[in-house]
């Protein structure tokens, strides 16, 4: 995350030393201040769910008479599955939580880290440059063997279609029998070395699973990824996320063309509340940071649970203060926050 930081204030003599305001910002109010805001928590669900279509083979009717393949379709089908779910919190701008930096004259300011939407990030650290990853190559697709390249003249010049499949099952006991042969040692033409002999197995069963889809069919998977934001701001209990067809996929919560998929999130109460009054007699005297909850969420349907983790939830935490003392020229006090939770990462004094 690119961070933008900003230099306040200049560092004069000792005895003319004063104090970093802090406030709760109020427009049109803030001039000559770094106004920042605490993040509040998304979370962010990530479905990934695969498109698998089967196609039947062109020997399909016969896979059981010639290979003993029972249950072999014959009929092409395609149907969904949820096959991962990713929980991810970010953090966004907390418009209940933005507050002032003011610059006042002869004040030593800290150097202030924000994220481009305002999230604090750090104080008096400096800007790290992350360097910029190259983007993996996709990987090129594998061509798979066409079976038809395969066959034989005998095959091609077969008078049906029953014909043609009995040779391509010919085709596959030979392929088994030569693999079985090598495996012994018994083969006329044995490979020099183990090295030689895995290619030759592998092309050995390349060929043989090429001619086995003549019989079994071919299955091919397509992933595509759906995204859910969630905010939460109290409990939730089997509330609907999302609803997933076999048939259709990923479907918004009200469609009722799908089967629901529920969340459950829980307030552990880890972190105690303060009341409104105990709150509004805090006095902001320095810099403001969360400290988040946690919370259980769990993410589920009928037949299967994807997630059931604690996660840090900001809006179940409370906030809490540096102590402006520590921005002071005799105490420059570095510190890292983390800009999804807005808590503290990391906290030391200069020189440590």
């Amino acid at each position: 995350m690119r961070t933008i930081c900003l230099l306040c204030g200049l560092a004069l003599s000792a005895s003319c030393l004063a104090q970093t305001d802090i406030t709760p910002y109020t427009p049109g109010k803030s001039t000559e201040a770094v106004t920042y805001f605490l993040p509040k928590t998304v979370i962010e669900i990530e479905v990934q769910a695969d498109k698998v279509t089967y196609t039947p083979g062109e020997f399909c009717k016969y896979a059981d008479r010639y290979l003993r393949l029972a249950g072999v379709s014959t009929e092409e089908s395609t149907q969904w599955e949820i096959s991962r779910v990713t929980v991810r919190p970010t953090g966004m701008p907390d418009p209940s939580k933005v507050f002032s930096v003011k610059l006042k004259e002869k004040t030593v300011a800290p150097l202030v880290g924000l994220t481009p939407d305002g999230i604090i990030t750090s104080v008096n650290m400096p800007n790290e440059k992350k360097k910029e990853e190259k983007p993996a190559a996709e990987p090129q697709p594998v061509r798979k063997k066409d079976p038809h390249e395969l066959m034989t003249e005998e095959m091609l010049m077969a008078s049906s279609t029953a014909k043609m499949a009995e040779l391509a099952a010919k085709e596959i006991y030979d392929i088994r029998e030569s693999k079985n042969a090598i495996l012994r040692g018994q083969a006329d033409n044995m490979p020099k070395d183990g090295e030689a002999m895995k290619l030759m197995l592998a092309n050995l069963e390349e060929q043989e699973n090429t001619w086995l889809e003549l019989f079994t069919g071919t299955t091919t998977r397509d992933s595509r990824t759906f995204t859910v934001r969630l905010i939460p701001n109290k409990n939730l209990e089997r509330e609907v996320l999302f609803r997933f067809s076999r048939h259709l996929g990923v479907l918004d919560n009200d469609d009722l063309g799908g089967d629901p998929v529920y969340v459950t999130l829980t307030n552990l109460n880890t972190v105690p509340q303060a009341s409104e009054e105990d709150a509004g007699k805090k006095k902001l005297e320095g810099i403001v940071y969360n400290v988040p909850g946690k919370a259980q969420l769990t993410i589920f349907n009928r037949s299967k649970t994807f997630f059931d983790r604690a996660i840090l939830v900001t809006q179940f935490g409370n906030t809490e203060m540096l102590s402006k003392d520590l921005f002071n020229k005799k105490a420059a006090t570095r510190v890292l926050f983390d800009p999804v939770s807005g808590s503290i990462l990391k906290i030391q004094r200069e020189g440590e």
